[in-house]
């Protein structure tokens, strides 16, 4: 059994891991947590860390079985291969999600400059800065082709 990357609808990662779950393919969708705000209120929510991605780990015969949940795109692919994820980085991201990072401090930094991420779900990834804002740094993880935002509050 291995570990794949199944890209989602967007806004259906939760959906399709329950419903991959329901029906016995262990599914993992990494969530955080974080505060949203309306005109009128602020509300705790929990969202995908990884948008429109889910982990699934299952036998190589058996991936077709995924499509039978509404809401799976594709498999994400390498070499034109599924990519299999090695079952200790799922481990690392699970271990690393248990952390709280409670702030970020961060001086000194310019676009293009390389980050190692020190904390957090990303730990020890290199990102590229792509863009510095006030309170918000962009990075660029090219390991693994997504861009994220690191916020101080």
């Amino acid at each position: 059994m291995y570990w794949f990357a199944l890209y989602t609808r967007p806004k259906n990662e939760k959906k399709v891991a329950f419903c991959l779950e329901k029906m016995g393919i262990e599914a993992y969708c990494p969530m955080i947590n974080q505060v949203k705000q309306w005109s009128d209120r602020k509300k705790k929510v929990e969202i995908p860390l990884i948008n429109s991605y889910v982990f699934v780990k299952i036998n190589d015969l058996d991936r077709h079985r995924v499509f039978e949940v509404p809401g799976v795109v594709r498999y994400l692919f390498w070499l034109g291969k599924p990519a299999i994820i090695q079952e200790h980085e799922i481990l690392a991201l699970k271990d690393s999600l248990n952390e709280i990072v409670s702030s970020v401090e961060v001086e000194g930094l310019k676009t293009g400059d390389v980050l190692t991420i020190s904390k957090g779900p990303f730990i020890g990834k290199e990102g590229v800065v792509s863009q510095i804002e006030k309170n918000k740094i962009r990075l660029v993880l090219k390991e693994l082709g997504v861009l994220i935002t690191i916020t101080k509050e």
